[in-house]
């Protein structure tokens, strides 16, 4: 499988918003308006995956100052456990840590098995847990990660 990592254009907002839509129960996933507004916040950043020239998933983060944000990352089904999940966050990471971050954060749902293991995996480590974060009243982790800053180039090299 070809994987192909890139920055977001506009034009791929309704394709997005289906992705998002499909890796989320409605009550959960974001609506146009909500997502339009991510996309937006200052030092927002999205980063795209294609396999097999369609749309795998994406990767949307904000960043302020020395602090990052993961506000989600989507794989469709039919890609999850190929690494397009883990080639999203190194790229995100990378960005944000050029930009000046030094620790991101996130949410996740104190359920959700599968992507707590990814998280951690990944070095995220919870901190503490939002009670009744998500619709239905479902609580989540919140977890962070200490971000390297980028290495410089030696001089004369």
């Amino acid at each position: 499988m070809k994987l192909t990592l890139r920055s977001y254009r506009q034009e791929d907002f309704e394709k997005l918003y289906e992705v998002d839509q499909a890796c989320y129960e409605p009550a959960v996933a974001y609506s146009r308006r909500e997502l339009r507004n991510y996309l937006r916040f200052p030092g927002a950043e999205c980063v795209v995956a294609e396999a097999e020239s369609n749309m795998a998933g994406f990767c949307l983060t904000a960043r302020q100052g020395a602090q990052g944000h993961i506000i989600t990352i989507d794989v469709l089904k039919p890609f999850r456990r190929r690494g397009i999940g883990t080639a999203l966050l190194a790229e995100i990471e990378k960005g944000l840590a050029k930009n000046g971050v030094l620790e991101v954060g996130l949410e996740t749902a104190t359920d959700n098995d599968s992507a707590i293991a990814f998280w951690e995996r990944h070095g995220y480590r919870t901190v503490g847990v939002w009670k009744g974060y998500y619709p239905g009243g479902r609580d989540a982790f919140a977890m962070v990660k200490a971000l390297a800053p980028p290495k410089l180039a030696k001089k004369g090299t």
